[in-house]
């Protein structure tokens, strides 16, 4: 039975060519939801947002934050969820809590955890949890980035199981991607200095500029 004091967070994220979304109140996740997709997300995200609420019985207006995915990974897939969470939180007067993918998938790992997310084209996206703040990078397949010598980190994601010096040093995820971003954003709604949700790119995009400049729009 859950505490109808708790505060109610809905967390999703479309950055990892997925739609997840996870409503949860407190400590318990009420209900969770995950569609691997490569496209589409537009479309499905916020009918994925309703069925969720829906499960559990509860409607837009019941929710105390929001939080959502901001990269890095798939461009129109972060500018997505931002853009659904900005509005979201705009409309319902909420807090809106952007939450690192790398973050998120290395929460509740003790220790110091090497996260990973695959940046495609031979690369990955990588930071380093749980020793002081590090940024994160994008990196040549193979590489790792810089982590205390005086300990042996933990590898969780993309190519853990081939990267990791050992395989008693591979991790899997404690939560699901939108569980884990759901319950960093409860952790920090009560930040006074929190900002809007802003996406993180790691990489230029993909998509080239127009070779001929854009029409002058009149004042």
């Amino acid at each position: 039975m859950t505490d109808p004091s708790a505060p109610l967070v809905l967390g999703f994220d479309t950055s990892q060519a997925h739609c997840g979304a996870a409503l949860l109140s407190g400590d318990t996740c009420l209900v969770a939801a995950h569609e691997e997709m490569a496209r589409g997300q537009a479309e499905r995200l916020v009918p994925l947002l309703q069925e969720v609420l829906a499960q559990a019985g509860k409607d837009w207006a019941d929710l105390d934050a929001i939080g959502v995915g901001v990269g890095p990974g798939n461009f129109t897939g972060i500018r997505i969820s931002v853009s659904a969470a900005r509005g979201l939180a705009l409309g319902l007067g909420v807090p809106a809590v952007g939450v690192s993918a790398l973050e998120a998938q290395a929460y509740g790992i003790d220790g110091v955890v090497i996260s990973m997310l695959d940046a495609r084209r031979g690369s990955v996206f990588a930071q380093v949890f749980g020793d002081g703040p590090h940024a994160p990078a994008l990196l040549r397949w193979g590489q790792l980035p810089e982590h205390p010598a005086r300990a042996e980190p933990f590898l969780v994601g993309h190519g853990a199981d081939e990267l990791a010096p050992y395989p008693d040093r591979v991790r899997k995820p404690v939560y699901a991607m939108a569980e884990a971003i759901g319950r960093l954003a409860m952790r920090r709604m009560h930040n006074d200095t929190l900002k809007r949700p802003a996406p993180m790119y790691l990489r230029a995009a993909d998509a080239a500029p127009a070779r001929e400049a854009p029409p002058v729009i009149l004042p």
